[in-house]
């Protein structure tokens, strides 16, 4: 892997700014400069595409139009309005940080590195769009397509993951920013991968650096960067109790921290192999919960996959056999306040179109 040199990289910078002026995406976070708005986008934008974002982003930007306005609200709120993007620990390290920079920078989202990241939920490569984009500071980033614009540029052909090709990477990131235009550069990059330098088929013809790619001129440009083989991933079986009592069902809420926290579900639990579901959730409701029921009807079988694995939910409806339990027994008209996952969502839908089960 060689290093690019000083008549490279100007020829590298001047095409692909003209090439962004010209084919840049139109997106709702690039008619403005307001460093929060950015923020935002950035961070719903990992792990999620583009066109998932953008109603998200508008309507969060709608309900908390500032940092302040997202700081004194309620997370159960924000975890609301983020339901259906998944990875709910970004919404969770958003509110945080917004109470962060409300007491610490003023309201002001930080244009310094060193209190970029400080911040839950703000790495390298976030700090970096945030400083390039909004401030247009000589930030590098370093996301998945532009690992794969410059492994390809340069024909990386170890790991892009690993350590040191990774550290070379950002460095090679690094030293193309063109002065006074790292904000348009960097976004060009995340164009120039996420439209025409794609992992299959790449659009080597309509790139305007295809003249200075190793990657091209080798032949195969799809083989760079090393392609990690991806893990199986489990598949969990699970089920669930709808307990209904009038027209409320009880609901738990998941702690704070880790996978889904914060979120409202129905009560549920993994089930062995070859254990009976109806047994499992006869013992589990009544050691956790204290409440004795009889589980009745299949409701259905909801399946979602998550990143480190998938899950199918086996749900039954349970009739209570002692009434009197503390626990938080919410009306069926208000299930769609609640922040809740998918999978969780679907069942509430579900229940909140049918009639009162016949056992009540």
């Amino acid at each position: 892997m060689e290093a690019l040199s000083p008549p490279q990289i100007a020829k590298i910078q001047k095409k692909l700014l003209q090439w962004y002026r010209k084919n840049g995406r139109e997106l709702p976070w690039r008619m403005t400069r307001d460093p929060y708005a950015i923020w935002i986008s950035e961070i719903m934008l990992q792990q999620t595409q583009v066109a998932t974002v953008i109603p998200y982003y508008q309507k969060f930007l709608k309900l908390f139009p500032t940092v302040r306005h997202l700081a004194k609200a309620d997370l159960s709120k924000v975890l609301k309005v983020w339901e259906g993007l998944g990875y709910y620990s970004r919404a969770r390290n958003l509110y945080r940080a917004s109470r962060l920079i409300s007491n610490h920078f003023h309201g002001r989202v930080p244009d310094q590195p060193k209190d970029l990241l400080t911040l839950p939920g703000i790495g390298r490569y976030t700090a970096g769009a945030i400083l390039s984009i909004a401030f247009n500071k000589a930030a590098p980033i370093l996301d998945g397509n532009v690992k794969r614009v410059i492994s390809r540029l340069v024909a990386v052909s170890d790991n892009p993951t690993q350590g040191k090709t990774e550290a070379r990477l950002w460095h090679l990131s690094e030293s193309l920013l063109p002065k006074g235009h790292a904000g348009s550069f960097n976004q060009g990059l995340m164009d120039l991968g996420a439209m025409t330098c794609t992992p299959k088929e790449p659009q080597c013809p309509k790139c305007p650096l295809r003249d200075l790619c190793k990657g091209k001129a080798s032949g195969d440009p799809e083989r760079f960067p090393t392609k990690t083989l991806r893990k199986k991933i489990p598949h969990i079986e699970a089920v669930s109790a709808v307990i209904q009592k009038e027209r409320r069902v009880l609901l738990r809420r998941r702690p704070p921290e880790g996978l889904l926290g914060g979120l409202w579900e129905f009560p549920n639990w993994p089930i062995e192999e070859k254990k009976d579901p109806q047994e499992v959730l006869r013992l589990k409701v009544k050691s956790e919960i204290g409440l004795r029921v009889k589980p009745q009807e299949l409701i259905g079988s909801f399946r979602q996959t998550f990143s480190h694995f998938k899950l199918t939910l086996q749900v039954f409806h349970c009739r209570p056999l002692n009434r009197k339990v503390r626990a938080n027994w919410v009306p069926i008209r208000k299930l769609h306040a609640l922040p809740m996952s998918r999978i969780h969502r679907c069942i509430a839908e579900k229940i909140d179109g049918q009639t009162q089960p016949s056992f009540f």
